[in-house]
């Protein structure tokens, strides 16, 4: 009888979904051949296959030697300890689809053979399928593309973790290149944050790029954030800091009082003056809330000349001509200058303190320093959406979503790297928060999630999600791993630290792309959030080569560990580690470095006032100025070339 060359061994232990299985003294671990293509005997991470009748059992091997034996096996065997352990994860019928789970299970003696191509084509379905997109190919098996469920990645949430160095970066990017092909998929709708500002070269001919200094040179656009769209609670951190009940009460008084006077001088559609509260999405000015709240804080009066007893009026500073010396100016966020408390002298002359104060001085003077930094400009005066003092704006908040989610090109690159750190989680949240309402309310509009799902990729997750931080951040990126689902909206976390991150998100995130991690807490954090009883494919984590992952969930049909394919190289993130040493190539007799910088290469005198320029300015993007006379063209030519050889 002719010996199948799949056949690998035979089933002698079973324990709930864990398979032992004894190698046939025939079979040769390794690599093997089969109709002329290779495939991993015996490694962990390989694919097996049992046939049942009809139905095909399919499994992957989580462990493989001595410890992989049963207990009872005590007797020593010619050809050593030939074991593999099993993890049973779907089944199919013979010629039919693959399905998660399994309704039986293998017997003693059932024969185990190795998965090829045809298998794994009929697991995967279609060769190239509309609702798969390729990532790679599996590691076992060269000849095996590595597909991934672009409806269940999407929606059902996604996790990419790596250490630094193991290609997680470039994974995300390639990921996002396949996601976005225009041929394929015209309609797909990714938004990323990107708080190192890495992916704009790796998707620049697919993505619209949003930054605080933006390069029109690039083509980036400003990057402006309505303060007037984040709710009450989002808007007090940023504005105030910390507010007591009673103060805000009284700060949620005046902006919804601004909010009816805007309404009523600009309406707009889908509220009116009774539905308006400090959470409607309404534009108002800041700058006059600012000063209305100032002048109650700090006015002092003085009796109305000529007028009945009781009746007062502000006690400006006056100038020689008797007019206010500084009546303030709510734009320049300029404050009145006011008299200071006089209790003696003429009843006329007494200056007393205003009423009404609700002792929020020192919130007032921080909201001032930030209306006035040109940092915070993207926030308190974002461009055409920035309010005037009756509430007009030039933009409305559907030009913001539509720049952000509606534009032409299918990717949204957010860049935060021009943003305060300390503000940065809260902003985060708000952001999360005002495109999350916005598609949770039109659900059932060709713009909501449910008609064009939107992806949103959260890089370096654990700055902002960790178990510790309970920020806006972490609380809507909560509800979005939660409820996302039903309306459309997905989410990819990327972080190099899974072990930070609020094992409420992580736990939510359906597929797991596991590049190298050698940190303990970390590999236990992946394990225990995986769906898969798979331990023994995770302790492989530390030796994965660059660009090597283990994906397990819903958008794969088997757990796999797959080589993803990078993409070309000038379409990959900025965040290549720069090299120390830059070695010399001979280009036809003549010594050249293969690159600029290095420890390798001798330095000119160095001119550190271009660094300095370059921190002032807070861009890394280098402006050659214009040299008005020959002679310094000349000198300068002579800087460049020294410093290039």
């Amino acid at each position: 009888m002719k010996r199948d060359p799949t056949f690998i061994g035979v089933v002698q232990d079973v324990f709930g979904s864990t398979v032992t299985v004894e190698l046939n003294d025939d079979t040769a671990t390794g690599l093997g051949f089969v109709a002329g293509e290779g495939y991993r005997i015996g490694q962990v991470g390989s694919f097996v296959r049992i046939p049942l009748g009809f139905v095909d059992l399919y499994g992957v091997v989580s462990q493989v030697g001595a410890g992989a034996a049963p207990d009872s096996v005590d007797e020593k065997r010619a050809y050593g300890n030939r074991w593999i352990k099993v993890q049973m994860v779907g089944e199919g019928q013979r010629g039919g689809r693959f399905e998660r789970g399994i309704s039986q299970h293998p017997t003693v003696d059932d024969r185990v053979h190795v998965v090829t191509q045809a298998d794994l084509a009929a697991i995967y379905g279609a060769v190239d399928p509309q609702d798969y997109v390729s990532i790679g190919h599996l590691a076992s098996a060269e000849a095996i593309p590595a597909l991934v469920n672009i409806n269940r990645l999407v929606s059902r949430h996604s996790a990419v973790v790596g250490t630094t160095g193991s290609g997680k970066s470039t994974t995300v990017a390639g990921l996002l290149n396949a996601l976005s092909n225009p041929l394929r998929y015209p309609a797909a709708r990714i938004l990323v944050l990107d708080i190192h500002g890495e992916y704009a070269k790796a998707l620049s001919s697919r993505s619209t790029v949003f930054r605080v200094a933006a390069d029109s040179v690039q083509s980036q656009k400003p990057l402006n954030i309505p303060f007037w769209a984040l709710s009450f609670d989002e808007f007090v951190p940023f504005a105030f800091g910390r507010l007591n009940d009673a103060q805000a009460t009284a700060v949620a008084d005046a902006i919804v009082t601004l909010k009816r006077e805007a309404l009523v001088n600009h309406p707009r559609a889908g509220v009116t003056v009774d539905d308006v509260t400090a959470d409607s999405p309404i534009p108002f000015c800041i700058h006059k809330l600012w000063f209305d709240l100032h002048r109650k804080e700090h006015h002092t009066l003085i009796p109305r000349p000529g007028a009945a007893a009781g009746e007062v009026e502000h006690a400006y500073v006056l100038d020689n001509a008797g007019q206010p010396q500084e009546p303030g100016d709510a734009m320049t966020v300029r404050p009145p200058l006011y008299r200071t408390v006089k209790t003696t002298g003429p009843a006329e002359e007494r200056v007393q303190l205003g009423a009404g104060t609700i002792g929020i001085r020192a919130q007032l003077a921080s909201l001032a320093s930030k209306l006035r930094d040109p940092r915070l400009a993207f926030l308190f005066r974002p461009g055409d959406w920035s309010p005037t003092l009756d509430g007009g704006v030039v933009k409305d908040v559907d030009e913001l979503l539509c720049d952000w989610i509606g534009s032409d090109k299918p990717v949204s690159i957010l860049d935060l790297s021009g943003i305060p750190s300390n503000i940065l989680s809260d902003l985060i949240g708000a952001m999360l928060r005002v495109l999350y309402d916005a598609i949770f309310w039109a659900r059932n509009l060709p713009e909501g999630g449910r008609e064009r799902p939107l992806l949103i990729v959260l890089e370096e997750a654990h700055a902002y999600l960790s178990r510790e931080n309970d920020g806006s951040a972490s609380t809507v990126v909560k509800r979005i791993a939660k409820e996302g689902r039903k309306y459309g909206v997905g989410m990819m976390l990327v972080s190099q630290r899974p072990a930070e991150i609020d094992t409420t998100i992580l736990s939510q995130c359906g597929t797991l792309f596991a590049l190298r991690l050698t940190n303990d807490s970390d590999r236990g954090h992946i394990a225990s959030a995986a769906a898969d009883n798979l331990k023994g494919l995770f302790e492989m984590l530390p030796v994965l080569r660059t660009g090597e992952a283990i994906v397990v969930g819903e958008a794969v049909s088997l757990p796999i560990r797959a080589l993803i394919s990078p993409p070309p190289i000038d379409q990959r993130p900025d965040s290549v580690d720069p090299k120390v040493v830059v070695r010399q190539v001979n280009d036809q007799g003549i010594l050249l470095f293969e690159g600029p910088g290095g420890w390798a290469q001798e330095v000119s005198v160095s001119d550190y006032s271009i660094l300095v320029k370059q921190w002032r300015k807070q861009s890394p993007r280098y402006e050659h100025e214009i040299v008005a006379n020959v002679a310094t063209r000349e000198e300068t030519m002579e800087k460049i070339d020294d410093r290039l050889v």
